[in-house]
């Protein structure tokens, strides 16, 4: 398997300094500061990064799962919500909160919920963040 890379550099202070990042296909490049990691300005972050990791990564494997189930869905939607909180003297991701919406047919609310469940704790990313903050899943059939 693949080994993934990317870089970031950060020049200056935490509150008047500026970063950016960028993985080494190039197709994920973006600034980011203090402003757009611990404030409302517009732009990116770590957090958004991970948030869009767990999202694809989840959508990937629940596609699967159903796939497996003999019910592969039409589509898989995933959205993703990362809170960084204050916590002690510093910051902690505390939550990740997938809400996904699928279009499957063939499958019943109960096994539906059982593979969703599955896929929130056995995604590769989801792994990856267990034990280091709560997952919290939304799974709902569209019809």
């Amino acid at each position: 398997m693949p080994t993934r890379n990317a870089s970031a550099t950060w020049e200056g202070g935490l509150k008047g300094g500026r970063g950016s990042f960028e993985g080494e296909s190039g197709a994920v490049k973006a600034p980011y500061s203090f402003g757009t990691r611990f404030e409302n300005a517009p732009g990116t972050n770590p957090e958004e990064l991970l948030a869009a990791a767990e999202a694809a990564c989840f959508s990937m494997a629940l596609a699967l799962g159903l796939e497996q189930n003999g019910t592969p869905p039409e589509r898989v939607q995933t959205k993703a919500a990362c809170t960084l909180e204050k916590v002690g003297d510093g910051f902690q991701i505390t939550t990740m909160r997938l809400t996904t919406r699928v279009r499957v047919k063939g499958v019943d609310q109960a096994k539906f919920q059982q593979i969703a469940n599955a896929t929130k704790d056995g995604c590769p990313v989801s792994k990856a963040f267990k034990g280091n903050m709560k997952l919290e899943l939304d799974a709902t059939m569209e019809a």
